[in-house]
C-alpha cells in the first residue's frame, strides 16, 4: 500500500497533494476492503516519517500541513492500537506553531543540524517501523508455517472452582460475556501482540483491568497468586512455581504461562443428551502463547486421565482401573490438537512428584525457550 493513496491530485503546481480527509478518518476503525491493518500501519509510518523529515531538512515534497497531520497522527494511533503495537510519543503536533517541529527543534538545539532534526524524527518513528517491519516478516513466515489457523479472540483462562457460564453477548463482533461465577475465571480480550503473550503484557492488562495504580511488582505477585489458586493439583502448582521462578530473575519479557484454559466451551454436558458427541477436553492445563507464533500447550496428567477410581476395600486402600477408552479419548484429542497446529507436551503427575521433578522442569524449559528463540533471563 502506498502513501499516496491517502491523496488526491490537486490543481497542479498550486495544490499538489489533497488528503482524503474521509479516508483517513475511515481508517481509524479498519481497514479498507482488500487491505489490512498492517498495511495501513506501514504506508502511514511512512507519510509521517517521510513528511517530518522533510520539513526539518529542505521542506521539498511535504503533502500536509498543520490542519491535517494531527488527523494523520491519530489514524496511525488507532491503527497500531489494533496491531497490538505501541505508539509513538509524539513531543510535538504539527509542524509550525507552539506546538510544532520547528519549535521543538528550537527549543532543543538542533536549529543548525539537518541531521540533528532526521536523528528526532528517527527516534519517534524508528521503533515503530522496526516493529512493522518484523511484524511483516512474521506474517510472511506464516504463510508457510504449520501453525495454527485463524486468529486470536479472546483468553479465558484461570478456571477455578464453580465453571462459568458464558455466553456470547455480540455474536457479530464476539464479544464474550459471563453470566454466572464470573469470578471463577480471567477472560483476556486485548489483541494479540505479534511476539505472542508475555508476562509483562499479562502484567499490564490486570493492573488495566483489576488493580489500577499499582506498580509493576504489586501487580505481578496479584496475579501471580491469582493463577496459582486455579491450580488444585500438587504436580500442577510445581510447574507454575518452576517457570514463574524465571519471571523473578528478570524474565518479564518471557512468554505468560497461562494456567486452566479454555479450549472450547460446550455448553451442554456428556449426560444432557441434549447433544451427541460433546466436545472433549474442555480446558488445557497450561498455554504458552510463543513469539513465533506457536501455541504450546502443557498437559499434566494424574492418574484419573487414563483410570478408573475403584471404591475402597474392607481396609480403605483405594485402587485404579485402566480404561482404555479414557486414554483413546486423550490421545484423539491430542492428534486432533496436532493437526489444528498446537504443539503439546505431556507430563505425568508420578514424575513430577517424583525427587527430581523440580529439575526435570527446569530443563525442560530451558529446551523449550530455546527451541523458540525466546528470551530468557
Amino acid at each position: 500500500m502506498d502513501s499516496e493513496t491517502f491523496f488526491s491530485r490537486g490543481d497542479g503546481w498550486g495544490e499538489p497533494w489533497v488528503l482524503d480527509v474521509e479516508t483517513v478518518e475511515s481508517l481509524r476503525f479498519g481497514p479498507p476492503a482488500g487491505r489490512t491493518d498492517l498495511e495501513v500501519a506501514i504506508a502511514l509510518t511512512r507519510l509521517l516519517y517521510e513528511d517530518f523529515v522533510s520539513y526539518g531538512t529542505d521542506g521539498q515534497g511535504r503533502r500536509l500541513d498543520d490542519e491535517n497531520v494531527p488527523l494523520v497522527m491519530k489514524t496511525h494511533r488507532a491503527v497500531l492500537e489494533r496491531l497490538a503495537l505501541k505508539p509513538p510519543s509524539w513531543p510535538f503536533r504539527t509542524f509550525d506553531g507552539p506546538r510544532g517541529f520547528g519549535t521543538y527543534w528550537r527549543a532543543n538545539g538542533m536549529s543548525g543540524s539537518w541531521q540533528a532534526r532526521r536523528n528526532c524524527v528517527e527516534q519517534i518513528l524508528g521503533p515503530t517501523r522496526d516493529a512493522l517491519e518484523d511484524l511483516q516478516e512474521l506474517e510472511y513466515e506464516q504463510r508457510f508455517s504449520k501453525g495454527p489457523s485463524g486468529s486470536f479472540k479472546n483468553l479465558i483462562f484461570a478456571a477455578a472452582g464453580v465453571k462459568p457460564e458464558i455466553v456470547l453477548r455480540d455474536a457479530v463482533n464476539n464479544d464474550v460475556e459471563l453470566v454466572r461465577n464470573a469470578d471463577s475465571c480471567l477472560v483476556f480480550t486485548d489483541p494479540l501482540p505479534p511476539h505472542g503473550l508475555t508476562w509483562r503484557q499479562m502484567v499490564a492488562w490486570w493492573t488495566k483491568n483489576h488493580q489500577p495504580g499499582a506498580d509493576e511488582k504489586s501487580a505481578a505477585d496479584a496475579l501471580y497468586r491469582h493463577l496459582y489458586r486455579s491450580l488444585d493439583s500438587v504436580p500442577e502448582q510445581l510447574v507454575m512455581r518452576t517457570y514463574c521462578a524465571r519471571y523473578a530473575e528478570g524474565g518479564f519479557d518471557l512468554p505468560a504461562l497461562i494456567p486452566q484454559v479454555y479450549l472450547h466451551y460446550d455448553p451442554y454436558t456428556r449426560r444432557s443428551g441434549k447433544q451427541s458427541g460433546a466436545l472433549y477436553r474442555q480446558r488445557m492445563d497450561f498455554l504458552l502463547l510463543a513469539p513465533d507464533r506457536s501455541r504450546i500447550v502443557i498437559e499434566v496428567d494424574g492418574v484419573q486421565h487414563y483410570a478408573r477410581k475403584n471404591p475402597p476395600d474392607e481396609r480403605g486402600n483405594v485402587t485404579w482401573t485402566a480404561v482404555p477408552r479414557l486414554y483413546a479419548e486423550m490421545v484423539a484429542e491430542d492428534r486432533r490438537l496436532r493437526l489444528a497446529g498446537y504443539e503439546i507436551y505431556r507430563f505425568g503427575g508420578y514424575e513430577l512428584s517424583a525427587p527430581g521433578g523440580e529439575q526435570l522442569l527446569a530443563g525442560f524449559f530451558t529446551s523449550l525457550l530455546t527451541r523458540h528463540q525466546m528470551p530468557t533471563p
